[in-house]
């Protein structure tokens, strides 16, 4: 069974993901560094080929990663979107929706000029409340287990999905 993080930017998927898979003992993949060491910066694709590309190189990194075992996996915000991803996801193990407040979302990613969707908007505050809006109900609907993250520290994160998952 995979441990599998979603959530919106920002939220600590990378970065909880990793103690989870310290506390575990299992192998961590980000699915956005996999895909940067793989083909390139994420900003450059969206910039050359488009979010269309970018997203069918997402599925086709699900499809792999979901016929493996044991792997805690911090997706991009945008991954589980796609219906069969997330079904792929689901098959594979349990999805924790990672959430956290707007306020918090924006402290962290404000200062981040390398997230595609945020970039050369100059409206960030806006374009974050809209990706939140419409990414939430799907979070909740793909989510096996959802664990707020205002609040709370990175140990205390992953602590508590490691309870929920019953790997400990």
């Amino acid at each position: 069974m995979n441990i599998v993080l979603c959530g919106m930017m920002g939220v600590g998927k990378s970065t909880v993901g990793v103690r989870v898979a310290e506390l575990t003992r299992r192998k961590w993949v980000d699915t956005d560094l996999l895909i940067e060491n793989r083909y390139g910066k994420i900003s450059d694709i969206f910039e050359y080929y488009g979010e269309g590309r970018f997203r069918a190189l997402e599925t086709e990194l699900v499809t792999e990663l979901a016929k493996a075992d044991d792997l805690v996996i911090s997706t991009g915000g945008g991954l589980v979107l796609k219906p069969e991803n997330a079904e792929l996801l689901k098959k594979s193990g349990k999805i924790f929706f990672l959430r956290a407040s707007f306020e918090t979302l924006l402290l962290r990613v404000r200062a981040d000029e390398t997230r595609p969707l945020l970039k050369d908007t100059g409206k960030t505050a806006e374009r974050l409340g809209e990706l939140l809006r419409e990414r939430t109900p799907v979070y909740e609907l793909v989510a096996d287990f959802i664990v707020d993250t205002d609040e709370r520290t990175i140990e205390e994160t992953a602590h508590e999905i490691v309870r929920l998952a019953g790997t400990l």
